[in-house]
């Protein structure tokens, strides 16, 4: 198998690192979340380099790409903590596309292809512990479309997207439905997070909503797999950049007259990251690899990945802190922005606890079926 990215692919992360290098500074970033977490010029640009629409199909003005240039582009926005959610657009236009009636897919995706429109994943619950298939959002059919009654929590930029995707229970099955914020009946309450980025608590109280597909479950179960894979690529970039920031530390700060990056122990600490560093970056080759297997494969290969990236996330971050003593959790010094964004990315769509639990539950279903054989 060829492992080797494509000339476009590589034109892509070019582009992509470009705007990162030169568009996206580290000041402008501090402003960003200054001014409330999300930048909507910022996610312009973001959309001008056409990101929005690498899930979308062509005829819905998307670019029809597939997972791999989407790591591709989350790992070049990782190594720049770009705080504006372009794994929400990766997430509504492949479900949208998948799952949606034709007349949701025309009205929608230009627009989130083109930046126009932000739409986000409204999924998590207080009492659901990250589990799909507890829920306690109900819905009801009204005169025209359907009725919604929610409090969804950690819901990403809530207060500022233009449309919500809501898994709720109609007449005891998971669906999924589309909920402009705008109409009647929603309410959010913003606040930024650990990382400097924006999230809401959504309150859903006969909300219209419009249905997307009926078969909820599914279409949530991959909605947060397209997630993991993005959150996986993402943390790859800020990993790497995470390990460069410190290796350029070590090189510079002296003690006894000599730079640490001479010391053995420490060489060695360093030489840790970069090993979980490319064990992360290989399980998140994996988890693009596998989001369009059928979705038993999917799921199992993305707990594994979110695992394993979890592991690596924790190391890194706390490995790169500890390298630098106290300046290592500065606001003023960049890698704390970085540990911070670590630290949330490993919560994102599941603790690692979450996924291993995930992971063991699998292996022990296979294991019954082999038995059973």
């Amino acid at each position: 198998m060829d492992f080797d990215f494509t000339d476009d692919q590589e034109q892509l992360r070019d582009a992509v690192r470009k705007w990162v290098d030169r568009g996206y500074s580290f000041e402008r970033r501090r402003n960003t979340v200054k001014a409330g977490g999300l930048s909507p010029e910022a996610f312009r640009e973001i959309a001008e380099l056409g990101l929005c629409g690498l899930y979308i199909p062509e005829q819905y003005e998307g670019m029809g790409m597939s997972p791999v240039e989407g790591m591709v582009v989350m790992e070049e926005l990782g190594r720049g903590i770009v705080l504006e959610p372009l794994n929400q657009s990766l997430i509504a236009g492949g479900v949208l596309s998948g799952y949606a009636p034709e007349a949701l897919k025309s009205a929608w995706l230009p627009r989130i292809a083109s930046g126009e429109a932000l739409m986000v994943l409204a999924y998590q619950e207080r009492v659901a512990r990250y589990r799909l298939d507890v829920c306690a959002a109900k819905a009801a059919p009204a005169q025209v479309g359907y009725t919604l009654n929610a409090i969804k929590s950690v819901v990403p930029a809530g207060d500022q997207a233009d449309a919500f995707m809501v898994p709720a229970l109609l007449e005891g099955q998971l669906a999924l439905f589309l909920v402009e914020r705008s109409a009647s009946g929603v309410s959010t309450q913003g606040y930024g997070t650990q990382d400097g980025s924006r999230a809401a608590e959504v309150t859903l109280q006969n909300a219209p909503a419009v249905l997307i597909t009926l078969d909820g479950l599914t279409a949530l179960e991959h909605a947060v797999d397209i997630g993991i894979a993005a959150t996986c690529a993402e943390a790859v970039g800020v990993m790497d950049k995470t390990l460069a920031i410190t290796a350029e530390y070590m090189n510079t700060r002296k003690q006894f007259g000599v730079a640490i990056s001479t010391f053995q122990a420490l060489r060695h600490r360093a030489a840790d990251m970069k090993m979980q560093l490319e064990l992360a970056r290989s399980m998140s080759f994996y988890a693009a690899l596998k989001l369009n297997a059928p979705a038993p494969e999917r799921r199992a290969a993305l707990a594994r990945a979110k695992y394993q990236l979890g592991n690596s996330m924790r190391l890194v971050g706390q490995q790169a802190v500890q390298l630098h003593g106290g300046i290592g959790v500065t606001d003023e010094y960049i890698v704390s922005h970085y540990f911070k964004k670590l630290t949330q990315l490993e919560m994102t769509f599941g603790d690692s606890l979450h996924h291993l639990g995930e992971v063991s539950a699998r292996m022990q279903d296979t294991a019954g079926v082999f038995a059973l054989a």
